[in-house]
């Protein structure tokens, strides 16, 4: 299959990348760096030069390929506070993309997060595939998506968890806590800290999105998950014994202040299951856990 692929250079780019040329399938990265080509052209991709702002060149390269992967966000307005910029942005480019596949039956396989179960007001279980919330940031792009399935397109959306952890992470939330621990001299949760964060290792996860663009059924939602929930302090007191500080409870009201944007989400109990996933996809996690991934030392290697 010949592969189109956003954000291919990213962290999760450059798992999936490799993942899908393994499986013998052709990849077309999208890139818009020459740091960015160089990086797919030696992993053995093609590359289509552009960005997401450039809608038209989106639904060109859809329509050319034989399936769709979208990787690429936003994150650096994320990060700068302009969350509302980065959806928007999304979801356009995913309207984009889909425009050039309805009515073709190829797949178009989208990135959500499993914190977006938090719209659908779930509490007291894990979230599960079948959970959704009829709207909100990501998820309106979420529904578009699954709803393509009843305009000729074999959509998904992966949802993957707020950390998906490995040697390829670069800029993810664990990088950014460990900094915050860093400057403050503590490594902080939210009140008790019983709040759960689910994970994944990214190698686990590109598999997923491999899986899904060979044989998920259309409008499915996925998740991404092997950690089902992880206690915000157990993640707290690993990067804590990694960068050499004292892990310590943070109030509610303080939490804006300390964890910066990722303040809404540090306290947010987020338990996931990947149940219907595993048996849809036949897909198993076989990499280290986030715990035990924090404990080999990689993340805290500075220089």
């Amino acid at each position: 299959m010949r592969v189109f692929v956003t954000g291919a250079s990213g962290h999760m780019g450059s798992a999936v990348v490799p993942e899908l040329l393994q499986a013998g399938h052709q990849v077309v990265g999208l890139a818009r760096s020459d740091g960015s080509a160089e990086a797919l052209t030696a992993a053995g991709a093609e590359v289509r030069r552009g960005d997401l702002d450039d809608l038209d060149g989106l639904r060109e390269a859809a329509a050319a390929a034989d399936g769709v992967i979208h990787l690429a966000f936003k994150h650096d307005l994320m990060g700068a506070g302009d969350m509302a910029a980065a959806v928007a942005a999304d979801l356009a480019a995913i309207k984009a993309l889909a425009s050039g596949l309805e009515g073709t039956g190829k797949p178009f396989v989208t990135t959500s997060g499993t914190l977006m179960l938090i719209s659908a007001g779930i509490t007291g279980r894990p979230g599960t595939e079948a959970d959704f919330a009829d709207s909100g940031p990501r998820v309106d792009a979420e529904n578009f998506v699954t709803g393509l399935a009843e305009h000729g397109v074999r959509s998904s959306v992966v949802r993957l968890p707020p950390i998906v952890h490995s040697t390829l992470d670069r800029h993810g939330f664990v990088h950014i806590l460990i900094g915050i621990a860093r400057q403050s001299g503590v490594s902080g949760y939210v009140e008790d800290g019983a709040n759960r964060w689910p994970s994944v290792h990214t190698l686990d996860a590109a598999r997923v999105y491999r899986l899904a663009l060979e044989s998920a059924p259309a409008g499915s939602r996925l998740h991404a998950v092997a950690d089902e929930g992880i206690p915000f302090r157990d993640i707290a007191a690993a990067i804590g014994r990694g960068v050499g500080v004292p892990t310590t409870s943070i109030a509610a009201s303080d939490a804006a202040e300390r964890f910066a944007f990722l303040g809404p989400a540090v306290g947010v109990d987020n338990p996931t299951s990947s149940e219907v996933t595993r048996k849809v996809l036949g897909w198993e996690p076989v990499h280290p856990g986030l715990l035990e991934d924090l404990a080999q030392g990689h993340y805290f290697q500075q220089g």
